[in-house]
């Protein structure tokens, strides 16, 4: 398991530190299939208290984590320590109560991907990432209350929140102190549009290629990317 990923047990709470991409990758990251089994081994407890610092990754991957979490029994209370970008902010919608740090942001975008072959192949595979988003947009339409366009505009918009912005437009509930920790390390955010300065540069930072870290963000299992 990727030393940036903990699941622990106290009792009658869990804590699981998800603190880094979405989805299995050269640089770490975690499957589905790995969060569910990590998730179970908790055993049975009241509460969940999922702490988030995650660019985002696979949507497939993200969208099984999140009805994973949905589907528990206990009580899930998230917070976003520093950030919850593209599929993770996704994640985060499975949290009975939202908490961000008052230095943490939270986006939305449209989903992402590549395809190869033909005109035909092209076509199939953006019909799927309206397929995605549509699936996206509908969790965060139930979560805040929002209307689908809105929030579909909001995605095509590429979306960076403050925590007061994301509890404003009821992506958050509550917005909490500071948190004085290394926020994205390693984490390359160069495939957006609209990065915040306080997150470009990181990957450079942290050793890594822009090529080499891009390389990460592919699944080319389902082609789909929402980075």
């Amino acid at each position: 398991m990727p030393a940036n990923i903990r699941f622990i047990n106290k009792g009658k709470t869990g804590e699981i530190w998800l603190y880094d991409q979405v989805g299995e990758g050269w640089f770490g990251g975690m499957s589905a299939k790995t969060f569910v089994a990590e998730l179970q081994k908790l055993g049975k407890v009241d509460i969940i208290n999922l702490h988030i610092n995650s660019p985002g990754g696979s949507v497939f991957d993200g969208v099984a984590i999140y009805n994973s979490l949905k589907s528990h029994p206990a009580r899930i209370e998230v917070d976003v320590d520093s950030v919850a970008a593209s599929i993770a902010s996704l994640i985060a919608m499975a949290g009975d109560e939202i908490r961000m740090a008052a230095n943490s942001m939270m986006m939305i975008h449209d989903p992402m991907g590549f395809a190869m072959g033909s005109a035909g192949d092209m076509r199939k595979t953006a019909d799927l990432l309206d397929q995605v988003k549509g699936v996206i947009a509908g969790t965060y339409v139930n979560r805040t209350g929002k209307k689908e366009a809105e929030i579909a505009q909001m995605m095509t918009d590429e979306t960076w929140m403050t925590a007061d912005e994301a509890q404003q437009k009821g992506f958050a509930d509550l917005v909490t102190e500071e948190q004085r920790i290394a926020a994205c390390t390693g984490f390359d955010f160069s495939n957006f549009k609209r990065t915040p300065p306080r997150f470009t540069g990181t990957a450079r930072a942290a050793g890594h290629s822009m090529s080499q870290v891009k390389l990460v963000a592919m699944d080319t299992r389902s082609r789909i990317v929402p980075r």
